[in-house]
């Protein structure tokens, strides 16, 4: 989706675009290979004859080679090897602290108001659940160094937050670099994080999905916005490890708003790892089109998010302010929502769970490091942080909330949207653009919090014997 139009200071982008470069000929590659057996001195041995052994990761019985583009197929008929595949890519100041330790009470925006967690105005959340005792790790492209003129610092778990680097044929082995997670020159983990937590908005407290939740940063893609699916799988590791260390008592969501054509058998092994360890995936579903879904959005085990759109966007009497003034009507009404012509439709195969807002999504976005700056965005990109913040909420109501059972109870407490169906849509240059989607790009149709945590039970409460 490409829109032009001006708002005061802010600017009008587009985010989420998946792209994969492809590879000359006999280029020298990252080859992801999850093995049958464990990781032994004669596999490496063996392995080494085709390239260069460059990570390790026992946890998935995995490894990173940098070989030849040649040797792939060699590789991959190796009779210890379970699937070998290409290192896929991944697209995707001055410090003030924010006075505040959530923003509960804050302005609801029309994004807010689409999925019931807020209503018009100031201080109108309209269920129970903040997100408390719940950490979403954003894996991204980490956060701003100004982060804090946009969060609580209550919010950020430092301590936790990590970045990782690396991938591919040329970059070798995946590193760790600690500190680098607030460093972002790109914006895009920070504008996903505040639909989550919420923002300052130059002392206006904006309201989030899930504003008492903790967010964990966790970097994985570079400063233009990508990078590799060896990365990705170190740092959905890094997250059910935390699950199954220090935060065993927390439930713990991931965030990835991210994605690229085809699934790495590594990552693949990460996200089975990671769910096995009581983690719940939330990711986009890409921004192709008629093209197919992004994965690892499109793995039936993940959950993923298709971008809508709502018939108010630039709605003449609110003018540029519409997006915060005018009001979502209740109950919501499916005919006032589209299908974004960007969003991902699925293909055979590809797995689609539910739909929320992802056009004209406002939030920190920085084009001059250090100085803060607001921007619409659209992509499914920002449609996934909706949900994983109404998982967030479900999982603090029912902290033995499973991937499954979130999964369930999201499809079945979806609003469904007519389909096939079009709309006609006002943009923001005050001409209309005519949208049109059928069944492969709704999944089961837009999420809603109020809904999903109405089917979410509380958990179950189990009598211990008496001795």
């Amino acid at each position: 989706m490409k829109r032009v139009a001006a708002l005061a200071l802010m600017a009008v982008l587009t985010a989420g675009g998946v792209f994969v470069v492809g590879a000359p000929q006999d280029k020298l590659i990252g080859v992801n290979v999850v093995l049958k057996t464990g990781i032994t001195k004669a596999v490496l041995t063996e392995l080494g004859r085709f390239g260069r052994v460059r990570d390790e990761i026992p946890a998935l019985k995995a490894v990173t080679l940098q070989a030849r583009e040649s040797e792939l197929a060699s590789i991959q008929a190796l009779p210890f090897v379970a699937s070998a595949s290409p290192d896929a890519e991944r697209k995707g100041a001055p410090v003030d602290t924010v006075e505040a330790t959530n923003f509960g009470d804050g302005l609801s925006t029309w994004n807010l108001d689409a999925i019931n967690v807020t209503d018009f105005g100031f201080d109108n959340r309209r269920v129970q659940q903040d997100g408390t005792g719940v950490y979403v790790a954003v894996l991204d492209t980490g956060l701003l160094d100004s982060w804090r003129q946009y969060f609580p610092e209550e919010r950020i778990a430092v301590e936790h937050a990590r970045s990782f680097g690396g991938g591919g044929g040329e970059n070798g082995s995946v590193s760790s670099q600690p500190t680098k997670w607030q460093h972002d020159q790109n914006s895009h983990g920070t504008h996903v994080t505040s639909t989550i937590l919420g923002y300052n908005l130059g002392g206006t407290p904006v309201n989030g999905v899930a504003p008492k939740a903790t967010i964990i940063p966790v970097k994985v893609l570079n400063q233009n916005g990508s990078g590799w699916s060896s990365v990705i799988a170190r740092g959905i590791i890094y997250v059910a490890d935390l699950k199954a260390g220090q935060l065993k008592d927390h439930p713990v969501v991931i965030n990835m708003s991210l994605g690229g054509p085809s699934l790495d058998a590594m990552e693949q092994a990460a996200i089975d790892y990671a769910i096995g360890k009581g983690v719940i995936i939330v990711a986009s579903a890409g921004n192709e089109g008629t093209a197919g879904m992004g994965y690892p959005g499109a793995y039936a085990p993940v959950i993923s998010v298709a971008a809508s759109g709502w018939l108010g966007e630039w709605y003449p009497p609110a003018g540029v302010d519409w997006w915060y003034l005018m009001n979502v009507a209740e109950p919501t009404n499916p005919a006032q929502f589209y299908i974004a012509d960007f969003s991902s439709r699925a293909l055979a195969g590809q797995d689609l769970d539910v739909a929320a807002p992802g056009t004209w999504v406002v939030g920190p976005y920085q084009t001059n490091s250090g100085k803060p700056s607001y921007f619409f965005l659209g992509g499914t990109s920002m449609a996934s942080p909706h949900v994983a913040g109404i998982v967030a909420l479900m999982a603090q109501k029912n902290p033995t909330l499973t991937s499954a059972m979130a999964e369930q109870y999201l499809e079945e407490s979806a609003i469904e949207m007519p389909a096939p169906a079009c709309l006609n849509v006002r943009n923001s240059s005050g001409t209309v653009e005519r949208y049109c989607w059928d069944v492969d790009a709704t999944g089961a149709g837009l999420a809603t919090a109020d809904a999903a945590l109405g089917l979410t039970p509380l958990p179950t409460m189990i009598p211990t014997k008496k001795k």
